[in-house]
């Protein structure tokens, strides 16, 4: 009777364990169910003499999964002035690798003087070490 038992609990275990054999427990071969991005609905224009967009250009109207997260999370940029505007419109884009590259010893860079020297060796705190003199 007891081996019976014990018989039948594990071909009912090796039946029920049967369905988990998916590849390893560590198999990641799956969809990526946060790169899905909602499509925008088809609207009927009110104009039908509009000219059709060309084929690949991006949709106007539609905005990346990562620009609404990011305007969701920190609201709309600032309203920058003209000449705030005009300055990084002129400043242009960094380098790619520049984060790379300024860390490396063989990057020339210009010396700045004793007094840059002077602010960054001043000890911390706020109290009488932490003083300046200006002008001396």
């Amino acid at each position: 009777m007891r081996k019976s038992i014990a018989f039948t609990t594990l071909i009912g275990a090796s039946a029920l364990l049967s369905a988990c054999g998916g590849g390893g427990l560590f198999n990641r071969d799956r969809p990526d169910e946060f790169a899905v991005q909602r499509q925008a609905p088809l609207v009927v224009p009110p104009d039908f003499s509009l000219t059709p967009p060309q084929p690949g250009a991006p949709r106007p109207a539609d905005s990346s999964a990562a620009a609404q997260a990011q305007d969701a999370l920190f609201g709309p940029g600032p309203n920058r002035s003209e000449v705030e505007k005009s300055t990084l419109g002129r400043a242009g884009q960094a380098a790619p690798g520049i984060r790379s590259t300024v860390g490396d010893p063989q990057t020339n860079t210009v010396a700045k003087g004793s007094v840059t020297r002077d602010v960054i060796a001043a000890p911390e705190g706020d109290g009488r070490e932490a003083q300046a003199v200006a002008g001396g």
